[in-house]
């Protein structure tokens, strides 16, 4: 009996290691293994407790350490420069970016100027009023220096050159305060060396533009806003007109609110590069657009989380992956209402819809309501067509899992495919292998590259 106890007792340390915290498994397994127990080879109980004692003291300090490192590590992650923290509420934008408001204890007050060009070149805060004409406010900084330009009632008209111009500079944001502000190039832009000007608000660099007034731009024969890098908008109202696109970036445009009004010969919102890369991410806002190409393109990514927007224009929204979220989009064109096509290799060529409320009218004539070179996924949401030629076309495959349709008044439980061919019409819907994909490629990105932008994405390679 005494010998049964022993066996019990050991039995149960061995048990109780064994189920010692999770990093101490190989520990425990190895214990498991020495622990034999026979009836003509018995080890001492007392011994295999203190053993388990022991492992157990050891597990203890090991989770004690490893949280105190996640303790420091927070720490380390709080005391990072606020322009640079990540803000909780999204992960596209820092804290300083949302901010409408600018710290003015240490501004600086600049006056505009006939003539004149105002040059900026350290960090810092600039509180910027008055009128002129051809007057530039030049940033030319250290790449690591944040500038803050802060539009009080400034009204600048350019004849052949941009209002703002950032050549240099790690970020410049532009804010406006409780105010009317307004930006005119009222001919053709000419070339600062090898840079050719194509805007009223060119940078080479990030910008942010936010605040609690009004922008009025006006470009005669260019762009409002190009960045080169990425732009960002988190506030304020912008009255934009221009002959090219309104808002133009290379990288990414990035914006989680803002009152947009624009009339536009060309896109209102247009993002890609070299590199055929290029997004667009909307969070919220309010947009009134008359474009005459596109409402809004990207290159690789365009994706709606919210916002209310009512577009009209030959095509609504255009990129590789289009993908809808959320918000209440109203679109109203005379080609395609949604296309996607390809553009970059990096997403499957698709249009997704998870949610929100969509309206897409288009005319007579050789129209789509929501055209694919690819794929189409309805998952959820409200998705409302009036279209007369066609409310589906799409290359590859249509899956409709979820949310409602109607087309033309009626509301249907799948998604028809009105007109078959409809990639040889885009231009580039039957030239997927000019991006290396042919069809067997095609068929293993359909799991994987369904993605989204800064985690909500799938499918970014």
């Amino acid at each position: 009996m005494k010998k049964m106890n022993m066996m019990c007792a050991a039995l149960a340390a061995i048990l109780a290691v064994t189920m010692t915290g999770c990093g101490m498994n190989q520990t425990a397994d190895t214990t498991a293994e020495h622990a034999v127990v026979t009836e003509t080879q018995t080890e001492s109980a007392a011994e295999t407790e203190e053993t388990a004692a022991e492992t157990e003291a050891e597990a203890t300090e090991t989770e004690a350490a490893a949280e105190e490192s996640a303790i420091e590590a927070v720490a380390l992650s709080q005391s990072t420069n606020s322009d640079d923290a990540q803000d909780t509420d999204s992960e596209l934008f820092t804290k300083r970016d949302l901010a409408q408001t600018a710290d003015l204890s240490d501004a600086e007050t600049i006056t505009v100027a006939d003539g004149k060009t105002i040059d900026i070149t350290a960090e810092g805060v600039y509180v910027i009023s008055g009128s002129a004409k051809d007057c530039t406010i030049r940033v030319n900084a250290d790449d690591t220096a944040k500038i803050q330009l802060v539009l009080d009632g400034v009204s600048i008209t350019n004849s052949d050159f941009p209002a703002i111009y950032v050549l240099s500079a790690d970020k410049v944001f532009l804010t406006t305060t409780d105010s009317e502000n307004t930006l005119t190039v009222s001919g053709q832009f000419r070339a600062d060396g090898d840079t050719n000007t194509d805007a009223v608000i060119y940078s080479k660099d990030d910008l942010v533009l936010n605040g609690t007034g009004t922008l009025t731009i006006n470009s005669k024969a260019g762009n409002g806003v190009s960045g080169k890098d990425d732009l960002k908008i988190t506030g304020g109202t912008y009255n934009v007109t221009a002959a090219l696109d309104s808002f133009e970036a290379n990288d990414s445009i990035s914006i989680a609110d803002g009152t947009f009004h624009i009339t536009t010969e060309k896109d209102g919102f247009h993002c890609e590069n070299d590199e055929a890369e290029g997004t667009i991410t909307i969070l919220g806002g309010s947009y009134t657009i008359s474009g005459g190409s596109d409402g809004m393109q990207a290159c690789a990514l365009l994706q709606i989380d919210g916002g209310t927007m009512d577009i009209t224009a030959p095509e609504g929204l255009e990129a590789t992956y289009v993908r809808i979220n959320g918000g209440d989009i109203s679109i109203t064109a005379s080609d395609d209402g949604i296309n996607a096509s390809a553009g970059s290799n990096a997403y499957e060529v698709a249009v997704e819809i998870n949610g929100g409320n969509l309206n897409v009218a288009v005319g007579q004539g050789d129209t789509d309501a929501i055209d694919s070179n690819g794929s189409v996924y309805v998952n959820g949401g409200t998705v409302n067509i009036t279209a007369q030629m066609s409310a589906f076309d799409y290359d590859r495959t249509a899956e409709f899992n979820g949310g409602t349709i109607i087309i033309n008044g009626t509301e249907v439980s799948e998604i028809p495919q009105s007109m078959m061919g409809g990639g040889m019409r885009g231009g580039m819907g039957g030239m997927r292998g000019g991006f290396g994909s042919m069809d067997g490629a095609d068929d293993e990105m359909q799991g994987g590259m369904r993605g989204g932008f800064g985690g909500r994405s799938r499918g970014m390679l």
